[in-house]
């Protein structure tokens, strides 16, 4: 008998149908004799809808605290139906608000973090023979105010619960059959992925691979927490993330890359002609830091036209350009540099592989592809695993497929997307 987290995802739970195949799935493992515990989304769209109705009622920047308490609203709708095609199927099932499940967080509003987990009413379901679903993406401040973790965060609230439950696996179920070497909804012949190191997935994730949430990720690495990836429209086994294991000789003899993130969220600020002195570069980032932007790539040169200067490049989320630029402007007249300067609609695509490390020809075979598809090249980052490039985003769909079809990842039979947003 195992103990699973199932967590499901808005286009699994979209309308009554959904939800009764769900209950279906979630029914059949609690009768195979596994102990089961569900983690749902809000219903397909609702967020987005929420987020517009109080656009329409609030002028301006809404109370953040009001939008956690609207914005929860959508998991709690989805747990309570849920419950509702559970008991429908003869099975005993109790829902739960993340506060009620014992998910303590922060009292930052809209994107909390988690600070424990205490699901005693949850185990205490599970020990009396019943499903327990928990509302995900939302908990409970050390204020007790409710709390929301941020886009995606359902999938944290999924592998929290799974490491203090101490389950066996923790299942994400989405509209495809698991991992891919790329988005198949831009790349059809993307091939799906059967097994994936923790690692890998964490690069994927944080460079723009919207299956798993970056912080979900992170937390089932550090907990250890055994991840698998599949879809909710059908039975076919999905993508196994392997947690602790290294990166030793063994991973080697798979596949030297195992996908290609990209991401069209992105921003590029170019501080033209600082002062070549040290320090500069922490007073440009850190002022952009302090105005609470997390940067991406960054990227320091001699400048062009004065060798006693430098040009500093970054890459930050689009929608926080404003923010960042306003940060960077207030430095040019005390540090005297030349210009700030703001580029959107930046793409980014990254290469990522644990066999890349012992196989020298990647980067070269990346930039010939990139060069055959008529991409050109605006910044350059790496790591052990990963090669990230940055161009216009309207080259950024060719230069996937380009560089999926070069490294030979093309499957023969194009992949299946059951629903329309991944999660």
């Amino acid at each position: 008998m195992a103990l699973l987290v199932m967590k499901f995802g808005g286009s699994s739970v979209a309308d009554a149908e959904a939800m009764r195949r769900v209950a279906q799935r979630v029914v059949a493992a609690h009768r195979a004799g596994d102990r089961v515990a569900v983690v749902v989304s809000a219903m397909g769209d609702t967020t987005d809808d929420l987020l517009d109705l109080a656009g329409q009622i609030a002028t301006g920047a809404p109370p953040q605290r009001e939008m956690d308490m609207l914005l929860s609203a959508g998991e709690r709708i989805s747990m309570a139906l849920l419950a509702m095609a559970i008991e429908q199927l003869g099975v005993p099932a109790r829902s739960y608000t993340g506060a009620q499940a014992g998910m303590r967080t922060d009292t930052a509003h809209g994107r909390a973090r988690l600070l424990d987990v205490q699901p005693d009413r949850v185990r205490r379901t599970l020990e009396d023979g019943a499903v327990a679903i928990v509302a995900g993406f939302q908990g409970i401040s050390t204020d007790d105010d409710i709390t929301t973790l941020g886009r995606g965060g359902s999938d944290t609230t999924a592998v929290a619960l799974a490491a203090a439950l101490h389950a066996d696996v923790c299942e994400i179920y989405t509209d495809v059959d698991g991992l891919y070497t790329a988005d198949p909804r831009i790349v059809p012949s993307a091939r799906r992925v059967t097994r994936i190191t923790i690692e890998e997935t964490l690069e994927m994730a944080a460079h723009g691979a919207k299956i798993l949430h970056l912080r979900a990720v992170e937390y089932a690495r550090r907990f250890q927490v055994p991840l698998h990836v599949r879809s909710s429209f059908s039975d076919q086994e999905g993508t196994w993330i392997l947690v602790g294991r290294p990166l030793t000789e063994d991973t080697m003899e798979e596949p030297i890359i195992s996908g290609i993130a990209h991401d069209t969220s992105l921003g590029k600020i170019t501080a033209v002609g600082i002062p070549d002195r040290p320090g500069a570069a922490a007073a440009v980032i850190g002022a952009v830091s302090q105005a609470g932007v997390s940067i991406d790539m960054i990227v320091q040169n001699v400048s062009t036209t004065d060798a006693e200067t430098s040009d500093i490049s970054f890459t930050l989320p689009e929608s926080d350009g404003q923010t960042a630029v306003a940060a960077v402007r207030g430095l040019q007249e005390q540090m005297g540099f030349a210009d700030v300067l703001w580029t959107s609609h930046v793409g980014k695509l990254s290469l990522v592989g644990a066999g890349m490390r012992s196989n020298p020809s990647v980067a070269s075979r990346l930039f010939s592809a990139l060069a055959d598809a008529g991409v050109n090249i605006e910044m350059i980052s790496t790591s052990e695993i990963r090669i990230s490039v940055i161009c216009d985003q309207s080259d950024l769909q060719e230069a996937v497929r380009s560089v999926h079809t070069a490294f030979d990842l093309d499957a023969e039979e194009e992949a299946v997307v059951y629903g329309g947003t991944g999660r």
